[in-house]
This record gives structure tokens, C-alpha cells and sequence, in this order.
């Protein structure tokens, strides 16, 4: 069974690769091995956006796709940045420049709370589609902490942790995260997608 990712953002692609690896009977395609065009996020909510990716790159490629949105949730910001979080500064994906505009917007604020919520939705040719979703509770620091993984990891350290999720091996990140919560949830039908597969004759998704 073919499942194509539908993210070109390297980091959720690298991610994703890793939480789908102990699933047997499926290749991962990303946007290197089948093109698809961009999908505008107009969605007020991450499902909203995360159905809109899926159906899309779906409609298009005639795979089926594992689309997600995933945000960041301020509870002194009145859950901003949220939907905006990859845009928040202006320009998708400037990483520095959104965790520089939050840090600003913090600034003087004791209340640090804040999540990060993901949504994978999973769309099929025939129609079919679910999606499940995973959140991550922590607080927001002072400063950027580390080097790994992307976003506003360096910002974010989970609750009952001492590190930022910047600071933790990609290992240690994948086993508390909002995405791998969101994908432990999908697991369970993708492998019965493949059950599916294997049990009719010259089916292909």
C-alpha cells in the first residue's frame, strides 16, 4: 500500500518517516516521489485545514494521503498563535522570526502555559477519511533553548520536563509529542487499510 504525505515541510516529513516505521506494508511517498500543488490553509481550526490538505492532495494524486496541521496554543495569548503558528511573523516557516514575535508578545507575562495540538487526517480515493488528534501541554521560556527539531521547539518544554523539546534527541521528542500522539491514534486503521489490501486481489490504494 502506497501512502503519500501531504506536507512539504521537511521537518513533518522527517518526523512522519520516523512515527510510520514499524508499519509493515506500507511505502511512504512524499512530495519528491508524486508532485502535488500547494493547498491554501483557509481553515479556522487545525482539522479544518488538515481535511482541506488531505482532500486535496488526494482529489489530485489519486493516493492515498496522511495530511496534518499542527499548531502552537498560547493560553495568555487567547490561543494564538494557532492556526498561524507556521505564519505568525508574516512569511510561512521563518522559525526565528515567529519565536522572536511570541517571545515580544510574552513579554512581562507570567502565565506561560501553552500546547501544541496536532490533527492528522487521512483521506482514500474511495471516499473514505478519519483523523485523529494529539496534544502536547508545557510551557513557554524566556529564551530559545537547543538545536534540534524546528517551529517553536527551542520555546516549548513539555510539562514534567526540564528541557525545551529543542533540547531532546528527535528519539526522546517522538515519544511525547503531539504529532506521535496524533499518529499512535492512526495506526490501528492504516494497518487494517493494509489488511484490506492484501486480501483483495489486484487492489490498489
Amino acid at each position: 500500500m502506497n501512502l503519500l504525505l501531504g506536507t512539504k515541510n521537511e521537518g513533518k516529513i522527517r518526523e512522519l518517516r520516523e512515527l510510520l516505521a514499524d508499519l509493515d506494508g506500507i511505502t511512504l511517498l512524499t512530495l519528491s516521489d508524486r508532485p502535488f500543488h500547494p493547498v491554501e490553509e483557509t481553515g479556522s481550526t487545525f482539522l479544518e485545514n488538515a481535511l482541506l490538505k488531505a482532500r486535496a492532495i488526494c482529489s489530485e494524486t489519486k493516493l492515498p494521503v496522511l495530511a496534518e496541521d499542527a499548531g502552537l496554543e498560547v493560553v495568555a495569548l487567547e490561543g494564538a498563535p494557532g492556526v498561524h503558528s507556521a505564519r505568525y511573523a508574516g512569511m510561512a516557516g521563518d522559525y526565528s522570526r515567529n519565536n522572536a514575535l511570541l517571545l515580544k508578545r510574552l513579554a512581562g507575562i507570567h502565565d506561560r502555559r501553552a500546547r501544541f495540538l496536532a490533527v492528522a487526517a487521512l483521506r482514500l480515493p474511495d471516499g473514505r477519511e478519519t483523523f485523529r488528534t494529539g496534544i502536547l501541554t508545557g510551557r513557554i521560556t524566556g529564551a530559545p533553548v537547543g538545536e534540534n527539531g524546528f517551529g517553536y521547539d527551542p520555546l516549548f518544554i513539555p510539562s514534567g520536563c526540564s528541557k525545551t523539546l529543542a533540547e531532546m534527541t528527535a528519539a526522546d521528542k517522538n515519544r511525547i509529542s503531539h504529532r506521535h500522539a496524533a499518529i499512535k491514534q492512526m495506526k490501528p486503521f492504516l494497518r487494517q487499510l493494509v489488511q484490506e489490501d492484501s486480501s483483495v486481489d489486484g487492489r490498489v490504494f
